[in-house]
């Protein structure tokens, strides 16, 4: 009887070593887990930081590509303008310089 309770004691130590290292193992394989997802979330992170940054400098590149093709697209707007005018423009500057020498010429007169 003493050698029965002796071999369930024993067993029952045994057993508690058994799940004493298997809590042990478990929360080494939890630690080693939530540290290959801290690792992987770091990762993501890095990753999304650089695709963000490339998406705003292709943006800056295109807005600035964007910009250059409007203003081009205005000085040649204008070039046209002002050489399908210059003939107009020529004779509005003829006709203000003959209103300011006949208004001059007719104040000397007086």
């Amino acid at each position: 009887m003493k050698q029965i309770i002796k071999e369930v004691f024993q067993a029952e130590e045994k057993v508690s070593e058994i799940l004493k290292q298997a809590r042990n193992k478990a929360s080494e394989i939890r630690r080693s887990v939530e540290k290959e997802n801290s690792e992987k979330m770091d990762d993501a992170k890095q990753k999304a930081r650089e695709i963000i940054q490339t998406t705003v400098e292709d943006a800056k590149k295109e807005a600035e590509h964007i910009r250059q093709e409007k203003l081009e697209q205005a000085r040649q707007e204008k070039d046209s303008l002002l050489k399908n005018k210059k003939e107009t423009i020529d004779n509005l500057v003829d006709h203000i310089c003959n209103i300011i020498i006949n208004t001059t010429y007719e104040k000397d007169k007086k």
